[in-house]
Parts: C-alpha cells; sequence; structure tokens
C-alpha cells in the first residue's frame, strides 16, 4: 500500500498568517497528506513567512537555511508577504541541486504541487493528485455572488489544527500610507468580505468553537468599497465585468452588531485597531458581552510630530481618548498597544512624549519594536537616523514598562473572576491541571478536580488565585463551574 505524501507548515508572524496556515492544512489534509509533527522528516515544508521588520526577515531566512540543511529529502516552499516582496532574494538561498527551494503564493501551493512534483513525493500515486483538483481552494474567486482577487478569501479552514481558538479572515490590505510599513505593499488595497459570508463562516465556526478572532491586515477599514475586475478575455474568455464587494457597506462596527444579532452563543475577538477609529458608536457595540474585553491598538507612537512623519492618521488627544472609551464599556479590559521607538529624526524630546504616554495610560502590554528600515517604503530614504545604542536603550526602557504594567494589571485581577477557554492538557501530565486564556488574553494555568474532563476549546467560570510562577503562565487560577 503506497504511503501518502506528508506536510509540514511553519508560520511566523501575525494572525492573519495563523489563520491562513491553517486554511492550507485544512486543504493539505483534504487533498489526502499526512500532517508530520514538529522534527519529522516531511515530504514538503512549508514555510509561511513575515516581512514587517527586518528581523522578521533575517528569521525567515535563518528558517529556510535550516529545513534545507536539516530536511535534505524535502521539498520546501516559502510564500507569504516576505516571499510575495522578495522572491529573488529568497530563491538564491537554494544551491541544492536538484533545486528544492520553491517561492509562491498561497493560493497557488496546491495547484503548483500537483503540477510539479507530486507523482514523485507520492512515489508515482495518483490519488492525492485527483483530491488536490476537487479540493483545491483556488478555483474559483467567486463569493456569494463578488469576484475578489485570487487568493484573499478561499482560505477558509473548516478546521483548526493548532489553535482551539478559531479565525476568520473579513479583510485584506490597507489603504493607510504609513511611511514605514511594507505589509501593504505585499497584500495590496484594503477589501473587505462581504458581510453575509463574514456571517456564514461564523456559524459554521459557531458549531465547534467558543470562539472566532476577527482578523485583517486592518479590520477597521472593513466595508469600504473595493471595486474589482471578473477575468477579462486574456484570462479565462468570460466578458468584463465589475461588481462592487460588500453590497451592504457595513463598516466595522455595524458587521460586529450584525453578527452579535444574528449568532447565538460564539464569542468574538477582535486583532489589532486603529485609534481614530474608535468613537462612541463603535464602543457602544463592542460593550456586548459576548465581545472579549481585550483590545490591541496600533498606536506606534504618542509623539505628533513622529506621527505626521509615519503618515499616522492621530494625536496624542484621540490615544488617550480610545483607551478612555474602552475602559468605559468594559470592566479593566487588557489593552496593549504596538510602539516603534528610533524612528528617523525621533528626538529625546519626542521619545519621552511617547513613553509618558503610554505610562499614564498604563497598558496592560506594550509590543515595542525599534525601527527596522523597509526596502520600499519612504522612510527608507529618511536621514537622521536614531544610533543603535540610543535605540537599545529605548526599547530596553519600553520593555520595563510593558512588564510593569502586565504585573499591575495581574495584580488588579487576582480574586476575580473571569471566563477561561481550554487550549491543552498539561505536557507533564499531571492531574488536575490544564492551560488556557482568560477572556481577558491572561495565559492561565487552570487547577481542578481530577473527575474534571476538561477538553480543548471548552470555557470555564475560574477564579483567579495568583501570579504565575513562569512565563508558560500569566496567572494561575481555580476552576469554579462550566460556562
Amino acid at each position: 500500500m503506497k504511503k501518502n505524501p506528508s506536510f509540514l507548515i511553519q508560520t511566523l508572524g501575525c494572525k492573519l498568517n495563523q489563520l491562513e496556515s491553517e486554511a492550507i492544512t485544512d486543504t493539505f489534509l483534504k487533498a489526502g497528506f499526512t500532517a508530520a509533527q514538529s522534527g519529522e522528516s516531511a515530504s514538503v515544508i512549508v514555510i509561511n513567512t513575515c516581512t514587517v521588520t527586518s528581523k522578521a526577515d533575517q528569521k525567515a531566512r535563518r528558517l529556510i537555511r535550516k529545513v534545507l540543511r536539516d530536511y535534505p529529502d524535502s521539498q520546501v516552499i516559502v510564500t507569504g508577504c516576505y516571499a510575495q516582496l522578495d522572491k529573488d532574494e529568497l530563491q538564491k538561498l537554494d544551491d541544492g541541486n536538484p533545486q528544492r527551494l520553491y517561492i509562491i503564493k498561497k493560493d497557488e501551493i496546491l495547484e503548483f504541487i500537483s503540477k510539479n512534483f507530486l507523482e514523485e513525493i507520492s512515489h508515482g500515486g495518483t490519488e492525492a493528485q485527483s483530491l488536490i483538483n476537487e479540493n483545491n481552494p483556488c478555483k474559483s474567486v467567486k463569493i456569494s455572488g463578488h469576484y475578489y482577487p485570487s487568493g484573499q478569501f478561499e482560505f477558509n479552514p473548516e478546521k483548526f489544527s493548532s489553535h482551539t481558538r478559531s479565525f476568520l479572515k473579513i479583510q485584506d490590505g490597507c489603504d493607510n500610507k504609513c511611511t514605514y510599513c511594507r505589509i501593504r505593499l505585499a497584500r495590496g488595497q484594503s477589501i473587505s468580505l462581504d458581510a453575509e459570508e463574514v456571517l456564514s463562516r461564523l456559524r459554521m465556526l459557531e458549531k465547534n468553537h467558543a470562539e472566532a478572532v476577527l482578523t485583517g491586515v486592518n479590520i477597521c477599514q472593513y466595508g469600504k468599497k473595493i471595486l474589482t475586475t471578473e477575468d477579462t478575455e486574456e484570462h479565462g474568455g468570460r466578458e468584463s465585468s465589475r461588481d462592487i464587494i460588500n453590497n451592504k457597506n457595513f463598516n466595522l462596527a455595524e458587521l460586529l452588531d450584525y453578527l452579535l444579532s444574528n449568532t447565538e452563543k460564539i464569542n468574538i475577538r477582535l486583532s489589532s485597531l486603529e485609534p481614530e477609529s474608535i468613537n462612541e458608536d463603535f464602543v457602544k457595540i463592542i460593550s456586548h458581552k459576548r465581545i472579549r474585553p481585550h483590545f490591541h491598538l496600533s498606536v506606534q507612537s504618542c509623539s505628533e510630530t513622529v506621527l505626521k512623519r509615519m503618515g499616522r492618521n492621530y494625536n496624542s488627544q484621540i490615544i488617550e481618548k480610545t483607551v478612555t472609551l474602552l475602559r468605559s464599556v468594559k470592566d479593566d479590559p487588557f489593552i496593549a498597544c504596538d510602539i516603534i521607538t528610533g524612528f528617523p529624526g525621533e528626538t529625546k524630546n519626542e521619545f519621552e512624549q511617547t513613553y509618558k504616554l503610554c505610562q499614564k495610560l498604563d497598558f496592560a502590554w506594550i509590543h515595542v519594536f525599534p525601527y527596522s528600515k523597509r526596502k520600499g517604503t519612504p522612510a527608507y530614504s529618511f536621514k537622521e537616523n536614531v544610533t543603535d545604542n540610543e535605540v537599545k536603550k529605548r526599547v530596553a526602557l519600553f520593555t520595563g514598562l510593558a512588564e510593569k504594567g502586565k504585573i499591575a494589571y495581574i495584580q488588579r485581577w487576582l480574586g476575580r473572576e473571569a471566563d477561561v477557554i481550554v487550549e491543552n492538557r498539561n505536557n507533564d501530565k499531571k492531574q488536575g491541571v490544564c492551560y488556557g486564556v482568560t477572556e481577558n488574553y491572561l495565559k492561565a494555568l487552570v487547577l481542578h478536580n481530577e473527575d474534571h474532563d476538561l477538553k480543548p476549546g471548552e470555557v470555564f467560570r475560574c477564579r483567579v488565585v495568583k501570579k504565575g510562577k513562569n512565563k508558560d503562565y500569566d496567572v494561575e487560577t481555580v476552576l469554579m463551574r462550566r460556562v
């Protein structure tokens, strides 16, 4: 009996990449492949890359070299944002003979395998190729009567192999013109999935999941009208036509209201939000009990002069108002933010403006990034760069502030109750212990009666009893009851 080909996926970067890797996994499994475990050899290894910083690029290159070195019999596919922008640079990493490294778009992966080397890796078998032809999600770009650019919304996993919390992509691309950002170059202009299709997919997830994370490149741009063109005569022979995507033209707040009104129990967590998009109408919607009290703000800087050079569309007053609004409708929500420090020309005074406001706003966590020059962006040519030593000092100060904020937030929650979604049982096989994530995004160790059979994906009400002892979990909790 012939053995089915195997695959392994390595993912770098954001929640959107994680979702798309889950979708690739789902389609590989449908096509008859077997999932290999980390460290095992596989017929095909897919590396899903990120290009948000130069360190992300370096990490991707190191991983590619390691995979090529450690798995000499595997075919290696590199995809994602970095691969989209620097195909030629990455292709040079393969000095093998014959070629084993392929740089391709996500929506072309399965078709590429079926055309190029499936028979070789499946020892001449045709069953897997037949399954690929039947299950390739990229044959059509028509969804709910609308035509989308190939690869943006076809990937829609029915099962999540690596996450107990499901992800739902509602938007892709970005219309902002931030001077430092390379992601928009890879992802293109903002485009939204039709609201009825979003609801349909959320209802499917509701059958098997307690929570869904709504994700995209910039979900605050959800609902913008985007015109796309159906295949022209040169691409399929059909008559050219134009169609407006998202005929309801909902904005994000209206979409959330629509989803909450037409589902029964699934909880919704939001990915990164833009400060200027948070207003009174928006927070009225997110006050709903099924919107998780966890918000991540794309702040980047609190200095108005730096924000202007970055091409951001808000100021420090809007940042402060946004945090106040979010706290007004949720009981001490987990609010985190992104900060870029060492942006070209950032003076000591500009840095201190950002640091002091972040200190005042008491974020539960701060993701701090040293500025990274990205080819193809306007800021790449900006002068007056901050010295490496000074950038390191500023990163260290923000890291200390982030850790202090996290400890203070945990202290405020000691003795309180929160819903916890079980992610996995303990690795050391101790009875009465499992791990999960609280509704307000704290990694939790859950202590429970050994008679309880806690399964990944289930939700329990727990009491927070103490701060975590190590980096594996933020808090220890005691199970109270099933939700």
